[in-house]
C-alpha cells in the first residue's frame, strides 16, 4: 500500500463521517513496517495510526479510519 492509496482512502472515509474535505497527511512509520500515520488538520488536529500492507484491503483501512475517527 502506498501512502497516496491510504490518503485516498482515508479522504473518503473522512467525508462519510461528515468531516468534509479536512486537511490530511500521510507518513509511514519510521519503525514500523506496514504501520501509516494519518494527521488530520482542521479546528481540532488528530493523528490516527493505520496498519496497512501488501495485500491490505481498503475495506480494511476504512474501517481502522472510521473507528478511531469516530471513537476520538
Amino acid at each position: 500500500m502506498t501512502p497516496q492509496d491510504v490518503e485516498r482512502i482515508a479522504k473518503a472515509a473522512l467525508r462519510e463521517l461528515g468531516a468534509g474535505d479536512a486537511p490530511l497527511s500521510v507518513t509511514a512509520d519510521e519503525g514500523e513496517a506496514d504501520r501509516w500515520h494519518v494527521l488530520v488538520g482542521g479546528h481540532q488536529p488528530v493523528t490516527l495510526t493505520i496498519r496497512a500492507g501488501a495485500g491490505t484491503t481498503a475495506m480494511y483501512v476504512r474501517e481502522q479510519i472510521l473507528s478511531q475517527f469516530s471513537g476520538r
